[in-house]
């Protein structure tokens, strides 16, 4: 009895979820900033990938996967760093508010 490279991959992509989801979620706080960047960057090349594929291809299918590849990245990154620059706004002090006048 074989067993199917279907199978495999379906292994492989739940062990991907498990052991993703225990680094995500075991990380200190103090290190999530640096994280979001570096996932920034991998997304990066997901999109020099995706343009990639998209000009390689011939069919008409292929070229517009390759373009909803491209867009879907995009957001992936421009999301990443908005929320990046969030996160490093909250690591900043705050200006010390005024005293109110007359107490």
């Amino acid at each position: 009895m074989e067993i199917s490279d279907g199978i495999y991959n379906l292994i492989i992509f739940v062990l991907a979820i498990y052991v993703g989801y225990h680094v995500v979620w075991n990380v200190t706080p103090a290190l999530h900033t640096p994280l979001m960047a570096v996932t920034n960057a991998i997304s990066a090349i997901v999109i020099v990938g995706a343009m990639l594929a998209a000009a390689l291809t011939e069919t008409v299918l292929g070229k517009s996967m390759g373009v909803l590849a491209v867009a879907l990245a995009a957001v992936n990154v421009f999301g990443g760093f908005l929320v990046t620059r969030r996160m490093l706004e909250m690591f900043k002090k705050k200006a010390p508010k005024a005293k109110a006048e007359g107490k």
